[in-house]
């Protein structure tokens, strides 16, 4: 299993891109997908939203478990992926790329996020 290099990492398993115009892209890792097994429900917080990091902002089922969706970062919630909305599946086929959970305009960005490297060592992978 491969973490993009590009991204950061969570120790809640969350990724997220660099800030394009202060806007973050974020989703969950292909490690913690695979934990979760298929994903079959999915909940986003809503465009509008304020997340904190570290925070509960939404949930993701599988036919596994429930797991909580946590905030990698603060800010505002400026698009949701309605494409994961429709096929949570997406998740766990393409975590990094069409599996992306919503964006995020980055108010403050916590000092305790992870690089790939640190991440794999981190999660094992």
């Amino acid at each position: 299993m491969s973490n993009p290099q590009q991204l950061r990492y969570s120790k809640e398993h969350e990724w997220l891109t660099a800030a394009e115009e202060g806007v973050s892209t974020i989703g969950i890792t292909e490690y913690a997908a695979n934990a979760l097994g298929d994903v079959v429900y999915v909940q986003l917080p809503e465009v509008g939203d304020t997340v904190t990091a570290g925070e509960t902002c939404g949930e993701l089922e599988s036919t596994k478990s429930v797991s909580d969706l946590y905030a990698p970062v603060t800010g505002e919630v400026t698009e949701t992926n309605q494409d994961v909305v429709d096929d949570p599946s997406l998740v766990n086929s393409a975590p990094f790329e069409g599996g992306w959970l919503f964006k995020v305009r980055v108010a403050e960005e916590p000092g305790d996020l992870l690089t790939a490297d640190e991440y794999a060592a981190f999660s094992g992978n």
